[in-house]
């Protein structure tokens, strides 16, 4: 299921998108880098601020700042595996 309105974590299952790709989306969430869209996988981008943005889940923990490292990895990661990425 590797098209255009497919999910992040759909992508993942199809091997459209690598575990070290996603990773990269995490880390730069964690890190406050919330680019408009964001490189995902060849063909692919995502738009890391409206993924955090539709769960909120992920905007909790990722706004507080007691959260462990953990935490803030694994609301991240959630997010962007729900969130649909769009063709480049």
């Amino acid at each position: 299921m590797a098209d255009s309105s497919a999910t992040v974590g759909e992508l993942f299952k199809a091997k459209a998108v690598t575990k070290e790709q996603v990773s990269a989306l995490v880390d730069a969430v964690v890190a406050g880098e919330l680019n408009e869209r964001a490189e995902l996988a060849e063909g692919y981008v995502l738009d890391l601020a409206a993924a955090v943005k539709a769960s909120a889940f992920a905007t909790s923990v990722l706004a507080d700042e007691t959260s462990k490292p953990g935490a803030r990895r694994n609301a991240a990661r959630t997010a962007i595996l729900l969130a649909r990425a769009e063709k480049a």
